[in-house]
């Protein structure tokens, strides 16, 4: 997988502001088949910082109801929060 197939986008919530504000994490929706060497490798290359640490969440598929049958409204996946080293920040993420 190329670098920029792994990072799909940032995700930017409230809470993901106050988490890379306050603790230096970062939030990113990444492919479903990356895994986290990958991931880190990824945002080191494209963003030239020094990553500590990376945990990766799955979400699930969102399902609903239509005429009597379950359907799939969504599909599943993955986000990744990367904890970045002590003086380092993402200008992405700045000023948003």
């Amino acid at each position: 997988m190329h670098l920029y197939d792994i990072l799909r986008r940032p995700v930017i919530t409230e809470k993901s502001n106050i988490m890379a504000s306050a603790y230096n994490h970062y939030t990113f929706e990444v492919d479903v088949r990356a895994n986290k060497h990958q991931v880190k490798a990824a945002v080191e290359q494209i963003y030239n910082v020094h990553v500590t640490k990376v945990n990766i969440i799955t979400q699930p598929a969102k399902f609903g109801t239509w005429r009597g049958r379950r359907v799939q409204r969504r599909t599943a996946w993955k986000k990744a929060v990367v904890h970045l080293a002590q003086d380092e920040s993402i200008a992405l993420f700045e000023g948003v």
